[in-house]
């Protein structure tokens, strides 16, 4: 993960955005090089969206469910 990405994180927590927290977790999922990493972040975003009652929450779970980490 890129510092960039890590200090949004951060913020976002410290801030607790969880809007923001959504989108940069997806957003670190898709940058993770390998399905372990990715999927790791993409709990995190849906934990954070299911919290917030973020439409992106169903997509998240689609995501997991595809990689056989949720049913």
């Amino acid at each position: 993960m890129s510092a960039v990405l890590d200090n949004a994180m951060i913020a976002a927590h410290e801030a607790h955005d969880s809007a923001a927290l959504v989108h940069l977790y997806t957003q670190a999922a898709d940058a993770a090089n390998d399905l372990d990493a990715s999927c790791f972040y993409l709990t995190h975003a849906y934990v954070f969206a299911l919290e917030a009652g973020a439409p992106a929450a169903r997509r998240l779970h689609a995501r997991l469910v595809r990689h056989g980490r949720e049913a």
